[in-house]
C-alpha cells in the first residue's frame, strides 16, 4: 500500500513562532534540553493514514485503533496444570483426602460426566473444569489409595486389575487450597474489555495477545518515512579513496542503524557536497518523499557551510545553541518543496554528537510522528566509580560502562576520553551517564542517572 508522505496541510500546522511563544524563557541561543524537547513535542505532526496488516507483519508497527476483546479469554474455567479436579468442600484438614476417580477431562474436549460426592476427575492442562469442581491438585502430590482404604487409609499401589474408574487417590492435607490451579473464564481478557490501546508499538507479546483474540489483521499507522543525508566536502563514502584531509562518513551508518531500530522507512540520500545547488536538490527531493529529514553537519556557524542558508530558504527553521554536551548546535523546523513539507532535524557533524542528539530529541519526536503514545526511556541509578567534573548550566551525556558490583549494586565508570568525535567511546559504552542541567560535579560513589543502551542502540 502506498500513501503520500504529506500528513497534515501545512496551513494547519503550528509555526515556529507560535510554538516559541508557548515555551517559557525561550532563547534560541541558550536553550535547555528540556525546553528543546518541549518545543519539538509541540511542533511535530503525526501521520494519519491507517492500513490493515496481517498479524505476522505487524511487529514494531503502531496500533491505529483501540482493540476491544470480542471474546472472553479463556472462554471457560480451566485447569492450569495436569492433576485432579475436585470440589474444595471435599478437602480435609486433619488427614489425607481420599477420592474416587470418576473419569478424565482432556484439553479441547468437553467432559461429559458428572463427579458425585467423594469423586474427582483426572484433568489435563487447559481442559475445561468439570461442572461443580473448583480446585486442581497437581499430580505430583497425589498417590494411589487401595480400594479398601477408608477416608483415613494410607496411600498404596493401585490393586492389580483395577480400572481407571475404580481408582481411589489420596491427597495429603494442606497441599492445595480452595480454587488453586484453576484459571477463571475471562481472567486474561473479559468480553468487551480493552485489550490494547491505540498508539502502542506492537511487541511480540502483543502479537500473541491479538492472536488469542482470533484477529488475523490489525489496524496500524502508515510507516513513517525518514530521509537522511550527510553534508561536507571532507566526507567520503565507504569504498571511495580517502584523500588527504578527508574522513569516511560514519554518521550515515549510525543514523541508518538507529532509524532501523525504530522501524521507520529509511531513505538514504548519501553524502551531499557543501554546495548550494546540490544541497537544495537534496532537500527538495527529501521533502517530496519523506515525513522527516535528518541531516548531519553544516548547522554550526561557518563560512563554508551553505546548509544553514538552504534550510532557511526552503522553510522555517530555528538554529539553536542548546545547553548540552555534546551536541550544542542543532537546527529544527520545517522545510517544503512542491506543496509537501517535512520536519527537519539538523544535527551536528561530530559522530558522538549525532547519536546523543538523536536519542535526546529525534527518537521521541519520530515515535510521536509515527503515532506512538509517549513513553519516556527508563533511567538506571548507578554509583559513579570515580569523580566526574561538571559545571551546572548544561546537560552532559557521558559514555559509561555499567556493571554489577560485589555488593549487588550497579556501578558505572566512564569509557575514557569523552570528546564528541570519539565514536569508540559510544562503541565501548553500554549506557549514557546523564548529568542534568543544574547538576554539578559528581563525587566517587555518588549516584547518577544512566540511560541504558540495551534495546536502544
Amino acid at each position: 500500500m502506498t500513501a503520500s508522505p504529506a500528513t497534515t496541510p501545512t496551513a494547519a500546522l503550528p509555526s515556529l513562532e507560535t510554538v516559541a511563544s508557548c515555551i517559557a524563557g525561550y532563547d534560541p541561543n541558550a536553550l535547555t534540553v528540556s525546553q528543546a524537547q518541549d518545543f519539538i513535542a509541540r511542533f511535530v505532526p503525526a501521520v494519519g493514514a491507517v492500513e490493515m496488516l496481517a498479524l505476522r507483519s505487524a511487529l514494531g508497527r503502531v496500533l491505529a485503533r483501540d482493540v476491544v476483546s470480542p471474546i472472553a479469554v479463556p472462554a471457560s474455567d480451566n485447569s492450569a496444570m495436569d492433576g485432579y479436579a475436585l470440589a474444595s468442600a471435599e478437602l480435609r484438614d486433619d488427614a489425607p483426602t481420599v477420592l474416587r476417580v470418576a473419569g478424565t477431562a482432556y484439553a479441547g474436549q468437553q467432559f461429559e460426566g458428572q463427579a458425585a460426592a467423594g469423586e474427582c476427575v483426572r484433568i489435563m492442562t487447559g481442559a475445561v473444569m468439570p461442572s461443580g469442581l473448583d480446585t486442581v491438585v497437581p499430580q505430583e502430590f497425589v498417590a494411589d489409595a487401595p480400594e479398601e482404604a477408608g477416608a483415613n487409609g494410607a496411600a498404596a499401589a493401585l490393586p492389580a486389575g483395577a480400572t481407571a474408574q475404580s481408582r481411589r487417590i489420596a491427597i495429603p492435607a494442606g497441599v492445595v487450597a480452595p480454587g488453586d490451579n484453576r484459571r477463571l473464564a475471562g481472567e486474561d481478557l473479559a468480553l468487551g474489555e480493552a485489550a490494547l490501546s491505540a498508539g502502542r508499538v506492537l511487541r511480540p507479546a502483543d502479537i500473541g495477545l491479538l492472536a488469542s483474540l482470533g484477529q488475523a489483521e490489525v489496524p496500524v499507522r502508515r510507516r513513517l518515512r525518514v530521509a537522511f543525508f550527510s553534508t561536507g566536502d571532507e566526507l567520503r563514502s565507504i569504498g571511495e579513496p580517502l584523500d588527504a584531509g578527508c574522513v569516511y562518513d560514519s554518521n550515515r551508518y549510525t543514523l541508518h542503524a538507529m532509524l532501523t531500530r525504530l522501524g521507520v522507512e529509511v531513505l538514504d540520500f548519501g553524502v551531499v557536497r557543501d554546495e548550494p545547488a546540490a544541497l537544495e536538490a537534496a532537500f527538495r527531493s527529501a521533502c517530496e518523499n519523506a515525513d522527516a529529514v535528518i541531516t548531519s553537519g553544516g548547522v554550526s556557524v561557518g563560512e563554508a557551510d551553505h546548509t544553514r542558508k538552504v534550510m532557511a530558504t526552503l522553510g522555517e527553521v530555528a538554529f539553536w545553541r542548546i545547553a548540552m554536551r555534546p551536541g550544542r548546535p542543532m537546527a529544527f523546523g520545517r522545510v517544503s518543496s512542491n506543496a509537501r513539507s517535512a520536519v527537519l532535524f539538523g544535527l551536528p557533524g561530530n559522530p558522538v554528537a549525532v547519536m546523543v542528539t538523536f536519542y535526546a530529541f529525534v527518537r521521541e519526536a519520530l515515535l510521536a510522528m509515527a503515532g506512538a503514545a509517549p513513553q519516556a526511556m527508563p533511567m538506571l541509578r548507578a554509583r559513579a566509580a570515580a569523580a566526574i567534573r561538571k559545571k551546572p548550566g548544561r546537560t552532559e551525556y557521558q559514555r559509561g560502562i555499567v556493571a554489577r558490583a560485589a555488593d549487588g549494586d550497579w556501578d558505572v565508570q566512564l569509557t575514557g576520553a569523552q570528546g564528541s568525535g570519539i565514536l569508540r567511546s559510544m562503541s565501548m559504552a553500554n549506557g549514557l551517564v546523564v548529568l542534568h542541567h543544574g547538576q554539578g560535579s559528581v563525587a566517587e560513589g555518588e549516584r547518577v542517572d544512566v540511560l541504558p543502551f540495551d534495546g536502544l542502540v
